[in-house]
């Protein structure tokens, strides 16, 4: 994987991050990853020993057992995991570093934390969040899953939709619209549940397009009853909770992407470096290497960006417009880099035999989840122009 290793915006432990991701999708990734896109979910002991390395505590806290690195590694560490070629595992421990078990410290408690984090370390506890529902994805105002008061606890009831790890994760951060008068985003409260919790089912296990290595699902909850010491945060207040984690959300997803461009770019490279066609190798084709050549520019431009961003995040810089931006171009990217790359292996790129069929289909989301290129631009627009 050709990154830049002498970016102004990395030191030596940004570097060691990336070295160990590669080194660990090198020894335990690429060899298994078709049977986990075969069975639909990474194995629990591939996560754990990611956990047993200190992946799952970069961000976090020394003081609480982590290591306590910022936005910008998380960047690094997303990009370095893009190169695997298998997006679904990448998904499956972004959400658990990235996505979910952020809330828990954000807003948990002493309590809260001091139960569940050691194993969230560890990866025996692997998290997912639960914001989106069929009719309310990007929209998280128009959420309809609602919780009640309960004696000392709440009653919870509606279901969440394409909810990655929500089959085989064992930590659920669950949002629930918990006063009904209240309009919009107002009224609306984290929970923490568990699988086994009475009412509380996977209604269904999805069948995805891409990110064939993640679970996915849509989840129930039937008169779920949820103690009063599970609620995430302040009551009604979990609106903006959800929207002060989008950003490091919406970061790594376009750091993925980067990481994810730059392996095809590569692979894509040494296949037109070594296929021949009318007497010279595809790569001696002006309008081949020319079309790579472009594409690698805006790769290249995009990482800088990406590295720029997370570095005014860790600065405490206000970053929703760049962060929106960022993840606008990534999204659109990343598909126009797998057009390009797929077209150039033929029809061996047309084989589930190729990696590139499959990153083709991984990228796919890339411009959907997290939010929509709509929704970024739409973010951007508000904050570039007069009203």
């Amino acid at each position: 994987m050709s990154m830049t290793t002498n970016s102004i915006f990395l030191n030596e432990d940004h570097l060691a991050v990336r070295e160990q991701t590669l080194r660990f999708i090198d020894d335990f990734v690429r060899p298994d990853g078709a049977q986990w896109e075969e069975a639909g979910m990474v194995p629990r002991e591939v996560l754990q020993k990611m956990g047993a390395i200190g992946f799952f505590g970069l961000r976090v806290p020394e003081r609480l057992g982590g290591v306590g690195y910022g936005p910008l590694t998380s960047a690094v560490f997303a990009e370095a995991l893009g190169s695997s070629t298998y997006s679904g595992f990448a998904a499956t421990v972004l959400v658990h570093t990235d996505m979910a078990s952020p809330h828990l410290l954000h807003a948990g408690t002493e309590e809260q934390i001091a139960r569940y984090l050691p194993r969230i370390l560890t990866g025996e506890t692997i998290t997912a969040i639960a914001v989106t529902e069929a009719d309310a994805g990007s929209d998280v105002a128009g959420m309809r899953s609602s919780a009640k008061r309960d004696g000392d606890g709440w009653r919870l009831n509606g279901s969440k939709m394409f909810i990655t790890n929500g089959v085989h994760g064992n930590l659920i951060f669950v949002a629930a619209r918990t006063n009904p008068q209240a309009s919009g985003h107002q009224g609306i409260t984290m929970f923490i549940l568990e699988p086994g919790m009475d009412g509380f089912s996977v209604g269904r296990k999805l069948d995805k397009h891409g990110w064939r290595s993640s679970d996915t699902a849509e989840l129930i909850f039937d008169d779920v009853w949820v103690p009063a010491e599970n609620i995430l945060g302040e009551v009604d207040k979990g609106f903006y909770a959800i929207m002060e984690n989008f950003q490091n959300e919406r970061l790594v997803l376009a750091a993925l992407a980067v990481g994810e461009a730059q392996e095809a770019l590569d692979l894509t490279y040494d296949h037109t470096q070594n296929r021949t066609a009318f007497g010279a190798t595809l790569f001696d084709k002006q309008t081949i290497r020319h079309r790579l050549a472009m594409l690698q520019g805006r790769v290249d431009a995009l990482r800088t960006f990406a590295y720029d961003t997370a570095w005014r995040f860790e600065q405490g810089q206000e970053v929703v417009k760049p962060v929106s931006e960022l993840k606008a171009l990534a999204g659109e990217l990343v598909n126009d880099v797998m057009y390009t790359c797929q077209q150039f292996h033929g029809g061996m790129g047309y084989m589930t035999e190729s990696p590139i069929e499959r990153m083709y289909r991984d990228a796919r989301i890339g411009a959907i989840g997290g939010g929509a290129t709509e929704i970024m631009l739409e973010e951007v627009a508000k904050r570039s122009y007069r009203q």
